[in-house]
């Protein structure tokens, strides 16, 4: 299962008390409190709700058609071709996160708006990161061509590392790391989900932090992957179960199974 990155602010010192607040709640799988922060009376402030509201979509499975209506405001107001770029960036998200968890097949409106953003937003920016690593999303887990992922992941790294936006990097870190583990390239798989996990830690993500503990235990050798498997579930029980998806990979062998 994948997930996404949403450039964040509010991580650092010196940030503005809203964005700091909206970054808590957020890192706290409390979306729909940070969206309610925002007022969206202006192009910026509608496009962050929406992501939010997405965001919360990926993980956790509920709340589409808050994301939708979001969304469609965050459209009407966009006005310049970095907006309306950023705009079809999370239009593409919000399909790419219902098709991946089976609400419907949206795998062409995703491709399609994904298309429609890299068209509008410029190389070299901020926003072409986070595409570049949506686009990565998408051949991934839809597509199914590593290929073309690990190019994406890879640019979005790049990008990430040029504008120190930590929280994309801990997501290309991760995602780079999980097709390094597909090849059998076990090191370099740990090394990114040491990295990806860092990352989080240090940035008070909480909500990823108990998948990036999941990912590098399956890295591990025992008793550290157990150990890691634990505070994981401890995570993932302290944020009410989410990320959803999670629980599949957290559930306890069965009574009596047979354990390599």
């Amino acid at each position: 299962m994948a997930h996404t990155a949403m450039s964040g602010t509010g991580t650092t010192a010196g940030d503005d008390p809203l964005q700091t607040a909206v970054w808590r709640l957020r890192s706290r799988a409390c979306w729909a409190d940070a969206a309610a922060l925002l007022q969206p009376v202006t192009a910026a402030a509608a496009l962050q709700r929406a992501a939010l509201l997405v965001e919360r979509c990926l993980y956790t499975e509920q709340g589409w058609a808050e994301a939708e209506d979001a969304l469609r405001t965050a459209e009407a107001l966009a006005h310049t071709d970095d907006e309306r770029g950023a705009a079809a960036c999370e239009r593409g998200q919000l399909a790419y996160a219902a098709t991946l968890h089976g609400v419907r097949d949206r795998a062409d409106e995703a491709r399609a708006a994904l298309g429609r953003a890299a068209a509008l937003i410029p190389p070299g920016t901020p926003r072409r990161a986070l595409l570049d690593f949506r686009r990565g999303l998408l051949a991934e887990n839809l597509t199914r061509s590593p290929q073309a992922a690990r190019a994406a992941y890879r640019r979005a790294h790049a990008a990430a590392t040029a504008h120190a936006d930590a929280l994309l990097l801990s997501f290309t870190w991760r995602h780079l790391a999980g097709l390094a583990l597909r090849d059998g390239e076990v090191a370099e798989a740990r090394h990114g989900f040491a990295e990806s996990l860092r990352i989080r830690e240090e940035l008070g993500y909480l909500v990823g932090t108990a998948p990036a503990l999941v990912s590098l235990a399956d890295t591990e050798t025992e008793p550290e992957a157990s150990r890691l498997r634990e505070e994981a579930r401890r995570l993932y029980r302290l944020l009410g179960g989410v990320p959803t998806w999670l629980a599949r990979q957290l559930a306890p062998p069965a009574a009596g199974a047979a354990t390599a």
